[in-house]
């Protein structure tokens, strides 16, 4: 299984991005999403840019990779980390609701 980590652009050159994100830096491949601005968000699989992201969104990924981190030692105490999603009442997507 592949997880994607949330990166963001330091420099370009040609079809790559040089990336930081999770403690580390990466040479992207940005084929699949574009040229990117520096300062973009992109999530990032094996070293190729699959998606840009919102800074939310990033940070929203990063977090639950903290969270999943944390469970892999043992923490049981990661509702911090999903504030986006405590105290919410679930959804159904779109194509699952009931018909008017």
């Amino acid at each position: 299984m592949c997880i994607g980590i949330p990166m963001q652009v330091v420099s370009t050159e040609g079809t790559t991005a040089l990336c930081r994100g999770m403690g580390e830096s990466r040479r992207v491949d940005t084929l699949l999403v574009g040229d990117q601005p520096v300062g973009s968000w992109l999530l990032v699989f094996l070293n190729s840019a699959r998606e840009v992201l919102s800074e939310q969104r990033a940070e929203q990924i990063s977090q639950a990779l903290q969270a999943l981190d944390l469970a892999l030692s043992g923490e049981s105490e990661v509702d911090h980390l999903f504030a986006d999603l405590v105290d919410r009442t679930p959804q159904l997507p779109e194509h699952l609701r009931p018909k008017p």
